[in-house]
């Protein structure tokens, strides 16, 4: 058996594709282009990569990005400060807050000063609580684009076995939530697990999100599991790639698999937010919304 490949790349321009159609819906309903606004704190060279990336990837569809750029000894009150005024900004969709930050910044205070409304990379707890209780919000970013992915692919979810191996805020807590949310059975693993090895030849569903290259070895993979791998470091997986995918009947290619999801994500939700901001501008001045009708 040789795995067939979760193709990021491939999806994510669709989705891309689509969100650059709507943006041209909205201007020309709206008179005004959405715009996210990304938050970079010092000077490391990957987050720098990642922020420009999302800017390109902005400028694609047809969206406006505003860049905010402080020094790496920045204050966590100037930062908070900071991510206040754009929440308050009626010109900003979406705020984005490229983590990580430095270590003396309190990285969940600075995560809750954005406004749930504008919270469009799916950190802050209100965003979680929404997701993980079905009722709306914006999904974290990377977890949003593993379920796109395998949807895309209509791989089957519910009551197959998904085991998470990383429980992070922001992606390994909130992917085993929406795994649970479409009848999936989760199974949270970590670094204190034991038998971490036997959890994983269990799994139908491995999602791999740790950032400890090849810490998943292909030998592991439950022969026709589908291996989701959203670590990345030192130009590699969390999972042994080739020896995975000898096992594995869908599995995701690093680069190439979740990562250009994560980023789709994010610009699909921007988009979702500036069009949730019209609506409840029309529902202030009792309004019909753009491009609805009232008979």
């Amino acid at each position: 058996m040789t795995a067939q490949i979760l193709d990021g790349r491939a999806q994510s321009a669709a989705i891309l594709d689509r969100v650059e159609r709507e943006v041209a819906e909205f201007v020309a309903s709206h008179g005004r282009v959405p715009v996210l606004a990304t938050v970079l704190v010092g000077d490391d060279p990957a987050s720098h990569t990642y922020v420009r990336m999302k800017a390109n990837r902005c400028a694609r569809v047809g969206m406006r990005s505003r860049r905010i750029e402080l020094d790496a000894s920045t204050s966590e009150e100037v930062l908070v400060e900071t991510i206040r005024e754009l929440s308050a900004d009626p010109e900003v969709d979406g705020i984005l807050l490229q983590h990580p930050v430095p270590g003396h910044i309190d990285e969940r205070a600075a995560f809750e000063a954005i406004a749930p409304s504008k919270d469009v990379d799916g950190v802050t707890r209100t965003s979680f609580a929404m997701m993980a209780f079905d009722e709306g919000g914006f999904q974290s970013a990377t977890p949003g684009g593993i379920m796109a992915l395998l949807d895309a692919y209509d791989i089957p979810l519910a009551g197959r076995h998904a085991v998470v191996v990383g429980r992070s805020p922001i992606l390994g807590k909130p992917v085993g939530m929406l795994l649970l949310g479409r009848n999936a059975t989760v199974t949270y693993c970590h670094s204190r697990t034991v038998d971490l090895a036997e959890h994983v030849r269990r799994a139908d569903i491995v999602i791999a999100a740790v950032g400890r290259p090849e810490l998943i070895r292909g030998d592991w993979i439950k022969p026709g599991a589908v291996v989701v791998d959203a670590g990345y470091a030192d130009n590699r997986g969390d999972v042994e790639f080739d020896a995975a995918a000898e096992r594995a009947s869908w599995i995701t290619p690093v680069p190439g698999g979740v990562g250009p999801m994560t980023i789709a994500v994010l610009i699909d939700q921007t988009m979702k937010a500036a069009r949730n901001r019209e609506a409840a501008r029309a529902s202030r001045l009792g309004l019909t919304p753009a491009g609805t009708g009232t008979d």
